[in-house]
């Protein structure tokens, strides 16, 4: 019988050359790619669904109240500080800007909002409120800051209409 011989060969070499400039590439370009992206989150408080005790009347609970037809800044107890009716092109929200920069020098220790909205109220208003009552763009020497307003933001929905009507009916018999 006949016996085979094999023939031995070296392993051939492993060329890592092409795997090499890929990351002396990659690298680098990954390294670069993150400093441009910045995630930002925005801490919201939500309403925990328990009434907390007694309701301090002395301490004013600000709100934003967005309707379709306008927005209404309030104190939180029924009472309305400011209605802006909406525009055409849309909400007022250079106006809203304005009444939260001015209730913010009555009230610079005051740091937390409540933004009520409707059912069907879009995310893109939803944002919007949300940038106009946490910060406005400042002056700080030749640089724009955003100067801080209220940070501390909860969400919430608009009560019924009539309970709001109900509210003001008792409030205009008080008075």
């Amino acid at each position: 019988m006949k016996t085979r011989r094999r023939k031995y060969s070296e392993a051939a070499d492993l060329d890592v050359t092409p795997f090499m400039n890929l990351m002396i590439v990659l690298v680098p370009v990954l390294l670069l790619s993150l400093v441009f992206t910045h995630t930002t989150v925005i801490d919201l408080n939500f309403p925990s669904g328990e009434n907390s005790g007694e309701i301090d009347p002395d301490a004013v609970h600000l709100e934003v109240a967005v309707h379709a037809d306008r927005l209404v800044v309030g104190d939180g107890r029924g009472g309305a500080i400011k209605t802006l009716p909406r525009l055409e092109e849309g909400h007022d929200y250079d106006t809203l800007s304005l009444v939260m920069q001015e209730l913010k020098k009555r009230m610079p220790e005051k740091r937390d909002i409540t933004v009520l909205l409707e059912d069907q109220t879009n995310y893109q208003t939803l944002v919007s409120v949300m940038d106009k009552v946490r910060s406005y763009p400042a002056l700080s020497g030749l640089d724009v800051v955003h100067a801080e307003l209220f940070p501390v933001i909860s969400l919430g929905t608009t009560p019924p209409a009539a309970q709001v009507s109900a509210v003001a009916e008792a409030a205009g018999g008080r008075s």
